[in-house]
This record gives C-alpha cells, sequence and structure tokens, in this order.
C-alpha cells in the first residue's frame, strides 16, 4: 500500500495540465514561442502561481500508439527535470519526426527549449528597466 501511495505521489499532478481548448487558442495566439529541431514551445504569463502544461502531438505523427508513448515521455522528462518555470502556462507542441526520436534526444531537445525560454525572460526583464 505504501508503494502505491509514493507512486502516486512522484506523478505528474492533475492541475498541471491545460484542459479545455480556450487555454490551448489562447497561448497559440497570445503567447510566445521558441523551437528545436522537433519541437515548439509556446508559453505566456499565467495569473495563477503553479505552471500549467499542455501537449499537442499531430496526427500525422503517427497511430495513437506512437503519439501516446511521446506524450508519456514528454512528461516524464518535464516532471524529472522540473523544467517548467512557475506563473507560466506551456504548449508543447511536436513537429513531424518527433515520434521517431529517443529518450535521450527528446530529452535534450527539451533542456534547450526551456533555457531559451529563461533567457528569453532575464532579456526581457533587462529591457524593461
Amino acid at each position: 500500500m505504501e508503494e502505491k501511495n509514493c507512486l502516486l505521489n512522484t506523478k505528474e499532478r492533475h492541475d498541471h495540465r491545460l484542459k479545455k481548448n480556450k487555454q490551448f487558442t489562447y497561448i497559440f495566439r497570445k503567447g510566445d514561442r521558441v523551437h528545436t529541431k522537433n519541437f515548439i514551445l509556446f508559453y505566456v504569463k499565467s495569473k495563477y502561481k503553479h505552471y500549467k502544461i499542455g501537449y499537442s502531438i499531430s496526427k500525422k505523427e503517427g497511430k495513437a500508439n506512437k503519439r501516446n508513448l511521446l506524450k508519456r515521455r514528454l512528461k516524464e522528462i518535464v516532471r524529472l527535470n522540473l523544467l517548467p518555470q512557475d506563473n507560466y502556462n506551456y504548449i508543447l507542441q511536436a513537429r513531424f519526426g518527433a515520434c521517431d526520436l529517443n529518450f535521450c534526444d527528446i530529452r535534450k531537445q527539451l533542456v534547450t527549449l526551456f533555457e531559451k525560454v529563461k533567457d528569453n525572460e532575464k532579456k526581457d526583464k533587462i529591457n524593461i528597466h
């Protein structure tokens, strides 16, 4: 029983998910974006304390089992590396060919994406002051 509770505590919390289509369209329209070869990260400042993240993978990417595998890998990388900053909402969109990457390649690209977001925010703070 303790094992089960331990596993539940380590999983991504449900309140970190973007669920509504309205939320996705708002971030796609109003948000800034950074990209790597296989992923695009849309982000926008949020009025809430915790981050929210949504995943977008096109049906052109492959059958459902391939898309679900990629989505599980993305969620696990985000959870383990604690990449997102609080006070932001994110959408991680996979480009064509992302399903063919292995776990390490996906991790490298995601770390690069979130570092770009941090760099952009530092530049914005410097420009404001």
